[in-house]
């Protein structure tokens, strides 16, 4: 099963503190920001302890990611189930995952629907985006593309570049919607310029093919790089190619050599027959 990182959200808060746990508060965040995430974590749990459930929130965060602190998916649970208690949405969320994966707790898929659910109905775009996935590949509940496109598309409104990209997938193929290339580019365009590596490669792809819009090996290119620099390996295979051939960019053989690796040491299966059809090992 596909994961996503958890991670803490610089938000405002929702709920009134009083002057000195605001300070204490705002503290932790500026030092979580600054990667001071000791101090982030002497600033939040004091406020957790309290029942603040932001900070508890953010401390279940934190000892998932294991920021400041040793993982501990035990704790995490904790935390997160604290703040859950008291509606707040990320946290019902995250605590859904973790019964999802069985991280911290005993696997169970019911509680992890409910959860994620809960978060999503109430507008959380991971939550959305989660849910979206559930349903795209019938995780417990059955497959049901047009539910997982209703998911995907309001995490999406929300500015969720995974959720982006999804719809982008679904139009293109006409999963649970008419296919429509326009709007595949639209919401791939939307993701990659998040920087979300699968979408860069999808847009690269629609460029070199002139799906939607005019063939432009020079843009195609200039996405696949992208998404190639952050290890998505159908990128560094399709930049291979690209280098063999001198579309986009200049020919080179030596840059072709090196991409090309890269695709067969991140699992293309078809890097191999390229690297010896064009004798790549010379360079």
């Amino acid at each position: 099963m596909k994961k996503i990182n958890l991670i803490i959200p610089v938000i405002l808060i929702s709920f009134i503190l009083s002057s000195p746990s605001y300070a204490d508060y705002e503290d932790g965040i500026k030092a979580y920001d600054n990667g001071n995430y000791a101090k982030a974590l002497e600033e939040f749990k004091p406020l957790a302890e309290q029942g603040n459930a932001q900070s508890q929130y953010n401390l279940g965060a934190m000892y998932y990611n294991g920021k400041g602190i040793a993982q501990d998916y035990n704790k995490a649970f904790k935390w997160y189930k604290l703040a859950a208690e008291q509606g707040h949405i990320k946290a019902q969320y995250g605590l859904g995952y973790m019964y999802k994966y069985g991280e911290g707790v005993v696997q169970d898929y019911k509680k992890a629907i409910y959860l994620i659910e809960l978060s999503a109905e109430q507008g959380d775009a991971d939550a959305q985006y989660a849910f979206g996935d559930i349903y795209r590949h019938g995780e417990v509940v059955a497959q049901d593309y047009k539910k997982a496109f209703e998911w995907y598309k309001l995490a999406a409104e929300q500015g969720n570049a995974k959720s982006q990209n999804n719809l982008g997938n679904m139009y293109h193929i006409g999963e649970g919607v008419t296919k429509d290339y326009k709007k595949s580019f639209k919401w791939y365009k939307l993701a990659a310029e998040q920087g979300d590596a699968e979408a860069q490669h999808n847009l690269g792809l629609m460029y070199y093919n002139g799906v939607s819009v005019l063939r432009d090996y020079k843009r195609a290119f200039k996405w696949y790089k992208l998404a190639a620099e952050q290890g998505y390996a159908a990128a560094h295979y399709n930049l291979g190619i690209m280098y063999i051939n001198g579309y986009g960019v200049f020919k080179s053989l030596t840059e072709a050599a090196y991409w090309i690796r890269l695709a067969y040491e991140n699992g293309n299966i078809d890097a191999n027959t390229i690297w010896n059809r064009y004798e790549l090992w010379r360079y």
